[in-house]
């Protein structure tokens, strides 16, 4: 399947947005949790875990999600393919991997630490608040070093695509040498 040129720049401005507004969102998680562990106001500590709690709630999947399906919808979609190119690759697993890890790790975590708050208690495990987002943001920052760079060049299954590719291309050409 080939995406057309206005579908796949379409597509690509999707996947862009997303994936910027999921590491800018990252980043305010990360400002959130610094302000969180780093200050002695309750009253500030409760405004920042609870304003994390709705940048988790509503924001964290719905872009996460979105940057996942237009990465997987480009990958398919344009010649770069999902297993030819070993950044694509590597970018589409670690896509997937921070998706779970944001649904499963992240905002289970952030809910948590809200509902200590809420309750009027301290929370007492500050590494759990700011983990999440300082191991999103590396993923995400690497991400973007490789798209792009776009290093390591083909997968073997390119590696076999482009070879049967050029197979079929000489056995077409059937010019006299002599």
């Amino acid at each position: 399947m080939k995406l057309s040129r206005p579908a796949r720049r379409a597509t690509l401005v999707v996947h862009v947005v997303g994936s910027a507004g999921w590491l800018g969102l990252t980043l305010g998680l990360l400002a959130l949790a610094l302000t969180a562990i780093t200050t002695e106001s309750t009253t500030i500590i409760e405004a920042a875990v609870r304003s994390m709690k709705i940048f988790t709630d509503w924001l964290v999947i719905p872009l996460s999600l979105l940057t996942l399906l237009s990465g997987l919808l480009l990958s398919v979609g344009t010649p770069w393919g999902l297993a030819k190119h070993r950044w694509v690759y590597t970018k589409f697993w670690l896509t997937l991997a921070t998706t779970i890890a944001s649904v499963f790790a992240l905002r289970p975590g952030v809910s948590d630490s809200a509902a200590t708050v809420a309750a009027g208690d301290p929370i007492t495990d500050a590494s759990g608040l700011i983990a999440g987002p300082i191991v999103s943001l590396s993923a995400y920052v690497f991400m973007t070093v490789i798209s792009v760079l776009k290093p390591w060049g083909l997968t073997r299954r390119g590696q076999k695509q482009r070879a049967s590719a050029h197979k079929r291309v000489d056995a077409r050409d059937k010019r006299q040498t002599a």
